[in-house]
């Protein structure tokens, strides 16, 4: 009798706890981008506290990955390119490496040498004209993932052409997202979102025990969506080109690059993936753009546990296998 009581005393306090759990929200701007961190926790001060750390780690990590900031380790790369092979951090490298796996994966439609090609457009709507031909094809000539050579015993980085340039803007705030929900996994927090941008990754559930919800917005009617979507533990990424493009001659071209011709895209104009990791989820709703829907979704739905949602610019839906929702 007495060990039932226990058994019962402990399952009132923990039914008691849970009820305790409330969802705190941060929304800031971090990286050139805007971020919200959820997490559930039983009071604002432990809720902020957690917040924080997760707004620390993504510091850490912008400062390893950034391409921009001088200091870092991928502009050493970049600065080296042709030159020496650069020494980095395992974290670093390891990204890197799983970079050139996406891009054999999508046979160079995502490659993080895109960089070299990027300064030719702005996308800040005033472009009239599109680059030169032979200005396009020469900096191309410096994309290419197969030029990024990597030593795995000396842990180095190695641009094998000068005028090659890395970086992390198709996969790094799905890697960051990735990074920070397993900091604060390791930390105890039950349950939260990351949200980079568009790039989130989810893990536990609502304090009432209800999945995390995601609702797909319909890019020709910004006050309407697709469908809502339970997110058990899965992270989900939106690439769209409905905010950053420019239109000539009546084209309108997305701000994701094709690497393997220096064009902008066109025929897509967002492309939603569903993935296990957000870092996989950013690199594949990237390469959507570049392949085109059909050899995009049937790349899709040869992957386990991913799946997609394409906008065509003319409004229509392309979908992957599992996908059902309303159109209308």
């Amino acid at each position: 009798m007495h060990t039932k009581f226990t058994i019962l005393f402990i399952c009132v306090l923990s039914f008691i706890n849970l009820k305790a759990q409330e969802i705190h929200k941060r929304s800031l701007g971090l990286m050139g981008s805007n971020f919200d961190i959820t997490v559930v926790a039983q009071n604002k001060t432990i809720a902020q506290a957690y917040i924080d750390t997760a707004v620390s780690e993504i510091y850490r990590i912008e400062k390893l990955i950034s391409s921009w900031k001088p200091e870092s380790q991928t502009s050493a790369i970049n600065r080296n390119a042709g030159i020496k092979p650069v020494k980095v951090d395992k974290e670093l490298f390891d990204l890197i490496k799983r970079s050139k796996a996406i891009s054999q994966l999508t046979d160079g439609a995502f490659d993080i040498s895109f960089l070299a090609v990027e300064h030719l457009f702005s996308f800040d709507g005033r472009e009239t004209t599109l680059p030169k031909k032979e200005v396009i094809t020469a900096s191309v000539r410096n994309i290419g993932y197969q030029n990024i050579i990597l030593d795995e015993k000396q842990q180095t980085v190695f641009l094998k052409q000068k005028g090659m340039r890395i970086g992390f803007g198709a996969i790094g705030k799905g890697y960051l997202a990735d990074k920070t929900k397993a900091l604060l996994m390791s930390k105890g927090v039950k349950a939260g979102i990351i949200n980079a941008s568009g790039d989130m990754n989810t893990w536990g559930t609502q304090p009432d025990g209800s999945a995390w919800k995601v609702a797909i917005t319909n890019p020709m009617d910004k006050t309407k969506n697709f469908g809502l979507f339970d997110l058990n533990r899965q992270a989900v990424v939106t690439s769209g080109n409905y905010e950053k493009f420019f239109t000539v001659d009546g084209q309108r071209y997305a701000h994701i690059i094709d690497p393997r011709t220096g064009m902008p895209t066109k025929g897509i104009i967002s492309a939603t993936v569903f993935a296990p990791k957000a870092e996989l989820a950013d690199a594949l709703a990237t390469s959507m753009f570049v392949m085109g829907e059909e050899v995009g979704i049937n790349l899709i739905n040869q992957l386990p546990d991913v799946e997609a949602i394409i906008v065509k610019d003319d409004g229509t839906l392309v979908l992957s296998n599992k996908i059902k929702i309303n159109s209308k």
